[in-house]
């Protein structure tokens, strides 16, 4: 277990230099374009899978770095080139986690080099969680899976909403209910194949922010899956609804492990490293402009109210970047949220995103509002930090729950 530590050593470094350097060279050059075309920047992607960016196997070193840290360093840079474009070249890595948190070695093995393609033949992956009438309320969800025995298939019905790459994915993951008596203890995930028939993109959304990402609805209409296509598999979900039962029967007792919880948690921290990255984008404009924006003689930064406001969004970016790295060694460490540490990272540092973005179009003024600057842009983008993979009111539930402990 490697110790915690908020120095990069030379191999992370260059790393984070080598991303720096796309963000900056591809995808910022391109952000407004794709952000006005809403469309998913294939070109985009492609160059990073040409660069070996967006692969298993880059992803897969930066998931297994001892330290936690090749993960947020990974996010932050690409979210610092533009959020859309990031969440189109990493949006696949959700359903990715998927698979890990749920699935057996041999799925794994199987399922997720099929997410990515390769350099000459791009495919992306999607996570189907969240429902019209079940988005924070798992409880709620309605898409059900049922077992036929005689032909060992899984039958799955129902409708997801937000997801990203959803209907224009190679794979789908979908959480669905298997015993509804259980509530969100009832749920499993399950891999949905390439061409599945059945599987249809419904409506495609038209976003405040994060444009050309795709977002949509996954409708689900009798697909037919092979009994393998069960993460986990049926023997693991068997014990698993069996104790669930037996811990209802009691009234209660110990917490049984939810299929998109799973991944959730596992996912936080680095939702919040992408928020420290249009952050500290948007931190970084607007120091630029302050320094060479010149009113009644001087540069704006010499005036207190301006330079007060910068000190202020450098260090809620910093203390936010400590929060998701602390959090991202814990869980590569293996030591438990005891006290909601994931939830705090995502929470703080995707109020502080929408919080300085904001304060970034204030200092540039009315520069600020024009799209002729990028700040408008990661003012829009910022927003959805605080809502998706749990919503900020849902992280203060986590984290109170831990205190109440």
């Amino acid at each position: 277990m490697a110790e915690f530590t908020l120095e990069l050593n030379d191999d992370q470094k260059q790393v984070r230099d080598w991303l720096h350097g796309f963000a900056a060279d591809v995808m910022r050059p391109a952000a407004a374009e794709w952000d006005e075309r809403e469309a998913t920047p294939w070109p985009i992607i492609q160059e990073a899978a040409k660069l070996g960016i967006y692969s298993l196997d880059f992803y897969a070193q930066q998931f297994f770095d001892p330290t936690g840290l090749g993960v947020p360093m990974t996010m932050e840079e690409l979210f610092w080139g533009d959020a859309g474009i990031a969440l189109s070249i990493v949006g696949t890595g959700l359903a990715a986690v998927g698979v890990l948190a749920n699935g057996t070695e041999e799925q794994i093995g199987t399922w997720i080099p099929e997410m990515y393609g390769d350099a000459n033949d791009v495919k992306v992956a999607a996570f189907c969680s969240s429902e019209p009438d079940a988005g924070s309320d798992v409880a709620a969800m309605r898409t059900r899976a049922v077992y036929d025995e005689a032909k060992d298939e899984w039958v799955l019905n129902g409708t997801k909403t937000w997801a990203t790459n959803g209907g224009i994915a190679n794979v789908h993951v979908v959480v669905a209910v298997v015993d509804a008596e259980l509530g969100s203890r009832g749920h499993a995930s399950f891999i949905v194949p390439p061409n599945t028939p059945g599987l249809s993109q419904g409506q495609k959304f038209q976003k405040h922010g994060i444009r050309a990402s795709h977002t949509a609805e996954v409708v689900l209409e009798d697909v037919r899956v092979p009994g393998h296509c069960l993460l986990g598999g049926k023997g693991k979900l068997d014990e698993r609804l069996a104790r669930a039962r037996e811990k209802a029967k009691a009234g209660g007792g110990e917490r049984v492990k939810n299929a998109a919880m799973a991944t959730f948690e596992a996912s936080r921290p680095a939702v919040g490293a992408m928020a420290v990255g249009t952050a500290r984008a948007a931190y970084e404009v607007a120091l630029d402009y302050a320094k060479t924006r010149v009113q009644f003689g001087r540069p704006i930064i010499e005036n207190q109210g301006v330079a007060f406001q910068l000190a202020d969004m450098a260090t809620q970016i910093d203390a936010a970047r400590l929060l998701v790295w602390r959090a991202s060694w814990m869980a590569t460490a293996g030591k438990p949220f005891t006290a909601a540490e994931g939830s705090m990272s995502k929470l703080y540092a995707s109020e502080v995103a929408k919080q300085v973005t904001g304060q970034a179009i204030q200092i540039l003024g009315g520069n600020g509002y024009t799209r002729e600057y990028p700040v408008e842009r990661m003012h829009r983008d910022a927003a959805i930090y605080t809502i998706f993979e749990g919503t900020s009111e849902i992280q203060r539930m986590v984290i109170s729950r831990a205190l109440a402990k």
